[in-house]
């Protein structure tokens, strides 16, 4: 999980250079640098999701507990399947490590880059934070109108190299599902039943 990114005056400048080449709304467009406003101000993250990772011929599905701050990094426990409940995964400084006992879990590499179900929460904050945002749009997901926003590196095509696809709810602007697409593929998605950000306070002298 990335560390100290704070929001500086330059950031405004930045983001609307990001999204220069959008093919989204100016209201969707807007939408979308208020979240990125918001997950560059974060102090740290909580919630859940459902965790799907496709290696092609083994589809594995888990349900995940998080909780972490900027400082300290990230922590997932994961709680369903049975067999794998409790196995708790560290991310920080970019190194993750697992705690378990007497189980192993499937965390090996999705594609030929390494990914890793593991790289798909650190990944969707990152993208949030400093990813380009290479398309907005609107979509209705789960009787839920969303903003989706796809990153991807801006030398890259649509559906090659790695994209990173988001959906937040428009009006109550919390991350709904996120997808880790590899080649136009998508190895990894999450589906959100929680998600909180915890924003940076400033104390007043």
């Amino acid at each position: 999980m990335r560390k100290g990114t704070f929001w500086t005056p330059v950031i405004p400048l930045l983001l609307s250079l990001c999204l220069a080449g959008c093919t989204g709304t100016a209201q969707e467009n807007q939408l979308a640098l208020d979240l990125r406003t918001a997950f560059l101000s974060m102090e740290g993250c909580s919630g859940a999701m459902e965790v799907e990772a496709d290696y092609g011929q083994r589809v594995y599905q888990y349900t995940v507990e998080f909780s972490g701050t900027q400082a300290e990094g990230l922590t997932l426990v994961i709680t369903a399947p049975q067999e794998v409940a409790g196995i708790t995964a560290h991310v920080a400084e970019g190194q993750t490590w697992l705690t378990f006992d007497g189980v192993r879990l499937e965390t090996g590499p999705l594609n030929q880059e390494g990914l890793s179900p593991l790289d798909a929460l650190p990944a969707f904050l990152t993208a949030m934070q400093s990813g380009c945002i290479a398309e907005s749009g609107s979509e209705w997901l789960g009787g839920r109108e969303a903003l989706r926003l796809c990153c991807r590196d801006p030398a890259e095509e649509p559906g090659q190299g790695l994209e990173t696809v988001l959906w937040f709810d428009k009006e109550e602007k919390t991350l709904l599902q996120g997808e880790l697409r590899s080649a136009g593929s998508t190895v990894v998605r999450c589906v959100f039943s929680s998600f909180i950000l915890t924003e940076t306070t400033t104390e007043k002298g």
